[in-house]
């Protein structure tokens, strides 16, 4: 074939190709150099670029966070899916929290407004051209969320619902999956970043209650309800984390909370980081 007319029928067969999706990594980049310096010295271990790629978070889509909290995530999110996209806040219910010790009659009475005072509070952070913003409790989703949503974000937020539901207090870990997968369009995503318990340590000790969980408890329990593995990833992964059966998650940075008053402990739980964490991609079937 005269090469002029190959490279014409090759252009135009490029041309005519569908669009494959990918994550704005020049946007997220510049999200991310936004970022307050405290915040970005958690990049080391929390892989924020990595991991909203590996999920395939893009700009423009809706998104549902598990457990927003003080919303380091969310100062993330919500610039960058942009002005088209939606953040969806999902926090434990009302109903798991008094399971707490921390969990005073004052607190409670906070915990009650979340409902309203997430979404106005976490406006500070949508800058000029951020997404839109909604809440919702797990297990009281509201029917008009469900099937709207690309990609479900479960970052270090299972432990505890799988601790008290352990425990015989609700069942929280089913209702919380339940609610990803019917939120999800067909097609969508979950995605799972967890503390990740070593295969060896006893289930009783991966309940939840030290912050770890097994991963193939998580990814058959994921499945189970619906959710094919797509992939997974060791890009939260580290190995200096090696607890023992005395050990918390929260000993680690950036909580110390075994060593604030003994910096020779609080310099050796340094030393490793934060935690060891699975990162795991689920798939709801079209």
């Amino acid at each position: 074939m005269n090469k002029c007319l190959f490279t014409f029928y090759a252009a135009v067969v490029i041309a005519c190709q569908p669009a494959i999706a990918v994550a704005d990594g020049g946007k997220l980049a510049s999200v991310l150099a936004a970022q307050p310096d405290d915040a970005k010295a958690r990049y080391q271990y929390r892989h924020p670029q990595e991991t909203i790629e590996f999920f395939g978070i893009e700009p423009g889509m809706t998104v549902v966070e598990g457990l927003p909290g003080r919303g380091w995530y969310t100062r993330i999110l919500l610039p960058y899916l942009g002005g088209d996209g939606r953040l969806i806040g999902a926090n434990y219910p009302l109903d798991l929290w008094p399971n707490f010790p921390f969990a005073t009659e004052e607190f409670m009475a906070e915990m009650s407004q979340w409902l309203e005072n997430w979404p106005a509070g976490a406006e500070e952070w949508r800058g000029e051209d951020g997404a839109s913003i909604g809440a919702f409790w797990f297990g009281a989703m509201p029917e008009e969320m469900a099937g709207t949503a690309d990609v479900v974000f479960f970052v270090r937020m299972l432990h505890n619902v799988w601790r008290f539901q352990s425990e015989g207090k609700g069942d929280y870990l089913d209702m919380a999956i339940k609610d990803a997968y019917d939120v999800l369009k067909p097609g969508g995503v979950l995605g799972v970043v967890q503390h990740h318990a070593r295969d060896n340590m006893s289930d009783e000790w991966a309940n939840g209650s030290h912050g770890y969980m097994k991963k193939q408890f998580v990814i058959d329990r994921v499945v189970a309800a619906g959710f094919e593995l797509e992939a997974e990833s060791d890009i939260n992964a580290n190995d200096k984390d090696q607890p023992s059966n005395d050990d918390i998650v929260w000993r680690l940075s950036p909580t110390y909370a075994t060593s604030r008053d003994d910096e020779e402990l609080k310099a050796k739980y340094a030393a490793i980081g934060e935690s060891n964490r699975m990162t795991l991609k689920f798939r709801k079937p079209e």
